[in-house]
């Protein structure tokens, strides 16, 4: 389908530590693509305290466009701080992100962007959902797709690194409830609504929790594909050690205040539009 520009204003936003490697790739790549789809737009960089000179090289490229906002961090302040703080720098009608090492397909940007009009949030999945007629065999089912090789090594860069997401997803599914097909890849939110949302993880559960916030205050969710692509250059930071700690620390100490505890504000259960996969002939 061949769409005309989007006609409403959207922010990309960013975060960065440590990319001189790939952050001109990617400002390059970030700028063509919102120039062939959007007529209002801006991009957001969050320089997390960068000690090499992924700042001087954005700063440079600032010139070329100045459509790029960059701000810095006086230190590393981690990806659930640094999201946190460029969404709130976000200044359009609409936002959404992607990763530095552009870790995820977004090629179809104009078509997601349409859904907007349709639906309150867009979410990307990285696998085409498990259908089961039998109730009592789906959790099952599920289960051996997500540990599946052929899935896994389409996940992540490796499949440790897949396992340990397919766990995170499992873990954050079973606890609050939410019944998303995926929890950590690019979402599409409407910017003063993600900006109204108090963000309590300092870690990568930041973005599962705007989306669980989310679905608690009745919001409708539109899953669309949007699979993973491996990382070319630079080093992944998102399965340090510390990292996956703090992101652990934060989802159990979140479910015990909501769940447990029971501090959640609850009005209805939001809407999840499943996607859809045409047959192949």
């Amino acid at each position: 389908m061949h769409l005309p520009k989007f006609d409403r204003s959207v922010s990309l936003v960013c975060w960065a530590y440590n990319e001189e490697d790939s952050i001109e790739q990617y400002l390059r790549r970030a700028t063509l693509l919102m120039e062939e789809n959007v007529e209002d737009y801006e991009i957001v960089l969050i320089d997390d305290g960068s000690t090499d000179r992924t700042y001087e090289i954005a700063s440079a490229f600032q010139k070329k466009n100045p459509r790029l906002k960059i701000f810095q961090n006086e230190c590393n302040l981690n990806v659930g701080i640094s999201s946190r703080r460029a969404i709130q720098q976000a200044s359009k009608e609409f936002l959404f992100w992607q990763t530095i090492d552009w870790s995820y397909d977004i090629s179809s940007l104009r078509q997601f962007l349409e859904y907007l009009k349709t639906s309150d949030i867009v979410q990307g999945v990285r696998r085409k959902p498990v259908n089961v007629r039998l109730k009592l065999m789906k959790p099952i089912a599920v289960i051996l797709k997500l540990f599946d090789m052929k899935h896994l090594t389409r996940r992540s860069d490796t499949v440790p690194k897949a396992i340990v997401s397919v766990i995170n997803y499992i873990l954050i599914r079973l606890l609050f409830r939410v019944p998303l097909s995926d929890f950590q890849n690019v979402t599409f939110y409407p910017t003063k609504w993600i900006q109204s949302i108090k963000i309590e993880a300092k870690s990568s559960f930041a973005n599962p929790e705007g989306l669980i916030k989310s679905y608690w205050r009745g919001m409708s969710i539109r899953e669309v594909p949007i699979n993973f692509i491996p990382r070319a250059t630079g080093v992944a930071k998102g399965t340090r050690h510390r990292a996956l700690f703090s992101s652990v620390a934060d989802i159990m100490k979140l479910w015990f205040r909501w769940m447990i505890l029971g501090k959640r504000t609850i009005t209805q259960k939001g809407k999840i539009v499943r996607i859809m996969i045409t047959p192949t002939t």
